[in-house]
């Protein structure tokens, strides 16, 4: 079993809880990138530290839980494995410096990132001539997020 992730743009939570319900918690129809198994926490992550040259932590994409619109679980996770936080799909916002990092990789930054996040070991020995093309496209997105004034958010199901 895969996991899909799609990042998209959005003016707010709100319009994303909107488009969610109208397509019963499916791929949200905004503008946006399918980037199958890029989950925001580490692979993200590390594209954002490879872009702002840094190292990867713990931490660095920050994300605010949109779906579902349930409440959060308590410690131990959902109670219940009909609960929607154990079945997904979910949807976070990214913090606005993520989608500022990614909107400032120039053409002339990106492909040293990508080849620093081609070696991280969840890609299990990538080739970054594969992975340049869903960078760049991460990289309009964001720069089209960041000029509309809108959030960036990922979109996550099992």
């Amino acid at each position: 079993m895969g996991v899909l992730t799609d990042y998209f743009r959005a003016p707010d939570a709100a319009a994303v809880v909107r488009e969610l319900e109208r397509t019963d918690g499916g791929s949200p129809e905004f503008d946006g990138v399918r980037a199958k198994r890029i989950d925001p926490t580490v692979l993200l992550g590390q594209l954002v530290a490879a872009v702002r040259q840094e190292p990867w932590r713990a931490g660095l994409v920050t994300e605010t839980p949109v779906w579902p619109t349930a409440p959060l679980p308590g410690p131990g996770g959902p109670a219940d494995e009909d609960d929607p936080w154990a079945t997904g799909p979910w949807v976070t916002e990214l913090g606005d410096d993520v989608r500022d990092a990614l909107a400032g990789a120039g053409d002339e930054r990106l492909p040293p990132a990508v080849a620093v996040w081609a070696v991280a070991e969840e890609w299990g020995g990538a080739d970054p001539a594969e992975l340049l093309p869903v960078a760049e496209e991460l990289v309009a997105l964001a720069g089209r997020a960041r000029a509309a004034g809108e959030r960036l958010y990922c979109w996550i199901c099992l």
